[in-house]
């Protein structure tokens, strides 16, 4: 019997992100959205596990207001493994609901944890790393985080330290203990962390087993761990009419403050996979394909309506209309049905602003 016979994949899409705004909206968060080719982020993230985890086995957390969405766009996945959160409590609840989910189809499950929103370019490596994170958390009482190997000084992760070297497992790949994390640390300090060699940026990507997870619950969150106990021992159809009084009373917290900052079986494998979490228009435009121009066109139908002239390094999101621009470059345009948004591509994160704007000045439909 393989190792994977056990694992389970939990995705978790429940946020609500507005990074990518106008796009991204509270009613169409950037998962559904297709960035960086015919499929969406969600469609892309689960198709990607879909290769080592079969459809029976993956199950996705999410919002309840993306149910139907979720269904829409996967049909493959069997509607009872779509778990609607009744309210946001972050990744800690997120995560342990699904792993009791999980347990309570197989008590030896092994349980690889991705985003829904997450790019990955390197698919090959990325499900080689799964795979040997996969047989740490299965033959050990680990739990594995798959640390992203920096490629620059980025300011908006969090990082964390790798200590002593454990073993070498599936053709040298490495294992080792975790030291610390650090919070989005200021650049000269993200530059300094990656010249030493040692510290991996935090993807929130985790791999363990259901029971080796349930124990770290029990002994550093025992509020959230009692609350879902139960959980394991329900069929798939009461599920999910037991969760609203779980979720009434929960903590809202993070895996990481909850669990992996505390925990001393926490352990790292490096992933260089060309993954980003696409946090702004900017990081769109660099994955993406451009054209000759160095114009990334990109749009919700086949045809792209776009007209440029003299126009260089632009990324283009377009609707139905035409947009046509001369003499435009280094800019960030994205068109919607209510909303036209432009905006210097080097100040992409800067887009938080006008959402923070539109909230003050409560003009909720545009967010």
């Amino acid at each position: 019997m393989s190792n994977l016979d056990h694992t389970f994949a939990v995705i978790l899409a429940g946020g609500g992100g507005t990074r990518l705004w106008p796009k991204s909206r509270n009613q169409t968060p950037k998962q559904f959205l297709k960035l960086m080719g015919p499929e969406t982020m969600m469609q892309m993230s689960v198709n990607r596990i879909n290769k080592i985890v079969p459809w029976e086995r993956i199950i996705v957390v999410t919002n309840k207001l993306y149910q139907k969405e979720i269904k829409d766009q996967l049909p493959a996945l069997p509607k009872e493994n779509i778990i609607a959160e009744p309210h946001k409590r972050d990744t800690a609840l997120a995560m342990l609901v699904g792993a009791q989910f999980a347990l309570s189809i197989d008590h030896d499950a092994v349980i690889i944890n991705c985003a829904s929103d997450h790019v990955v370019t390197d698919e090959t490596e990325f499900l080689n790393v799964m795979k040997a994170a996969n047989q740490v958390a299965a033959e050990n009482k680990y739990l594995v985080s798959v640390g992203i190997t920096p490629n620059r000084p980025a300011t908006g992760f969090g990082y964390i330290k790798i200590g002593q070297d454990l073993k070498k497992i599936n053709h040298g790949q490495n294992v080792f203990q975790v030291e610390n994390f650090t919070e989005k640390p200021n650049r000269a300090t993200a530059q300094a962390f990656i010249s030493t060699g040692r510290y991996f940026w935090n993807a929130n990507m985790y791999v363990w087993s259901a029971q080796t997870l349930l124990a770290a619950f029990k002994e550093f969150q025992p509020d959230l761990f009692t609350r879902t106990a139960h959980l394991s021992s329900l069929g798939r159809s009461d599920f999910q009419t037991a969760l609203p009084e779980i979720y009434d009373k929960a903590e809202t917290i993070s895996i990481d403050y909850a669990i992996s900052e505390k925990v001393d079986n926490l352990v790292l494998i490096p992933g260089d996979f060309g993954w980003d979490d696409v946090g702004d228009w900017k990081v769109v435009y660099d994955l993406d394909a451009k054209n000759l121009e160095g114009n990334v066109i990109i749009g919700d139908n086949e045809t792209h309506p776009t007209l440029t002239i003299r126009s260089h390094n632009n990324l283009i999101h377009t609707d139905k209309r035409l947009v046509a621009i001369c003499g435009v470059s280094e800019m960030v345009i994205i068109d919607t049905p209510d909303i036209l948004m432009i905006i210097p591509k080097s100040e992409s994160q800067d887009v938080k602003k006008i959402v923070e704007r539109l909230k003050e000045e409560g003009k909720k439909e545009y967010l």
